[in-house]
């Protein structure tokens, strides 16, 4: 027995008991995140959201089959839409971050700093399929805010604390850590986005809310998360502030939406039935079924069938992945792209450009005397398809605006026309002339979404 205590004491005497220190704070002695919310919190703020809409009200909106029909059915009336959010301090001069379906639409944006001081905001850049917008502070100076970290050094297990104003409560912080990265199959915006998982609980009005590091950087921006019952259910996501960090650089460079690298393909992840047939030892990367003949990585000697794996030595799992990787360097960056050809590992060098405007949009507005008169038309290319928010192979004739009379027969703006009658349309002008030259019942075949109608009337 005395052998056993004289060991234990000789254990406790050495290195590991001389490393020891007596804690120096109160903080410390209480293990307490006090500090770090007293120095974050402040650049956190409340935003308030006022947008006017028009509605149309029917006697049959509250029916559940007449309703779907008669939905355009009725007078319009203005309506005011009030929305509540939070947003996160970037700057010194009043920079501020938020979600796109915080402040979207908004006439009129008031932001409420965490000592109650409050000022009016105006929209810098706004958009709306990453669910991201800058605004600027008006008259702000010397103001709290929040430094930036790159996401790509953020780790699984980390802690981490939110903070927000949750149902309008008021500023509220919430712990967790992060659960997972690299999330691309969850929605937001119109599109699926990349996303850091977090289990510190999110609720309606976190949105556009700081998700902190322990030394009070801003690792993501809290956007949505997963639930049932409208609560917080453990999942919550927040974009990447690396995402949010070119965001800023190009509102600050006077763009007022957000310009993403072109890719010009189209690709699918790899799971296990797909890497054994592709020479892969694992399941991962994107491989590529479509390639634009003008895309970067054409030009780079990449085609179709090769797999992507990296980015600038970033594994890239889905397309939103990779979309999130360009985006993040942003246009004329020049990045290595890993990828394998035959079961056998290859490089790349890829320059990153935008969006071409080729082949010429052909915009085209019917005039008076035209029997759809106000129709407006344009060829979609990638461009255009990039600035509203399109699939990748999107194509064809869109309507920008369908003008009185093409709504009454049921075109909507965002449409896409295939065929009038049993003729096919690639160009406005052919869209224009077939149906000038309609006569009788008429069949338009249009796109919408993944849907494909036919709208029927008589001319």
């Amino acid at each position: 027995m005395r052998l056993f205590l004289a060991l234990a004491l000789a254990l406790l005497s050495g290195p590991a008991l001389s490393e020891t220190r007596v804690p120096e704070s109160r903080a410390e002695i209480s293990l307490s995140f006090a500090p770090l919310v007293r120095e974050a919190a402040p650049a956190v703020v409340n935003i308030y959201a006022r947008r006017v809409v028009e509605t149309r009200r029917s006697p049959f909106a509250e029916d559940p089959f007449f309703g779907e029909f008669f939905r355009e059915f009725g007078q319009r009336q203005p309506r005011v839409q009030n929305s509540l959010g939070s947003g996160v301090i970037l700057s010194d001069d009043g920079i501020v971050v938020s979600n796109y379906h915080v402040i979207g639409q908004a006439t009129d944006i008031s932001v409420v700093l965490n000592d109650r001081r409050e000022y009016s905001a105006s929209v810098l850049l706004a958009d709306e399929q990453s669910d991201l917008a800058i605004l600027q502070l008006d008259g702000a100076s010397d103001m709290p805010h929040l430094p930036l970290r790159d996401s790509d050094t953020v780790e699984v297990g980390e802690l981490t604390l939110a903070i927000g104003n949750p149902f309008g409560v008021g500023q509220t912080v919430s712990s967790g850590i992060v659960s997972g990265l690299a999330r691309s199959g969850v929605a937001t915006g119109n599109m699926r986005g990349y996303f850091i998982q977090t289990d510190a609980p999110i609720n309606p009005g976190n949105s556009g809310g700081a998700l902190i590091d322990t030394r009070g950087r801003l690792i993501g921006i809290n956007t949505s998360i997963l639930t049932r019952s409208g609560g917080s259910n453990g999942i919550g996501f927040a974009i990447p502030a690396s995402l949010v960090a070119q965001f800023v650089a190009q509102a600050r460079d006077g763009q007022d939406r957000f310009l993403r690298p072109w890719a010009g393909m189209n690709g699918q992840a790899v799971d296990a039935d797909l890497s054994d047939g592709l020479g892969l030892a694992l399941p991962g990367g994107v491989v590529i079924s479509e390639l634009h003949a003008a895309s970067p990585f054409a030009a780079a000697g990449i085609v179709v069938g090769d797999v992507i794996l990296a980015v600038d030595d970033l594994p890239v799992n889905t397309p939103a992945e990779m979309i999130y990787r360009m985006s993040v360097r942003g246009i004329g960056a020049s990045v290595t792209v890993d990828y394998m050809r035959g079961g056998r590992p290859a490089e790349a060098r890829v320059t990153l450009i935008a969006p071409p405007d080729d082949p010429p949009r052909e915009e085209l507005v019917l005039g008076r005397g035209d029997r759809f008169e106000g129709l407006r038309l344009a060829r979609l290319n990638p461009a255009l398809r990039d600035e509203l928010g399109l699939a990748a192979n999107a194509s064809g004739v869109i309507v920008l605006e369908p003008g009185a009379v093409g709504a009454r027969i049921g075109l909507r703006a965002g449409d896409i026309l295939l065929a009038v009658g049993r003729y096919a349309i690639e160009r406005p002008s052919e869209a224009a002339r077939l149906l000038a030259q309609a006569s009788g019942r008429v069949a338009v075949q249009v796109q919408r979404g993944n849907r494909r109608l036919a709208l029927r009337f008589r001319v």
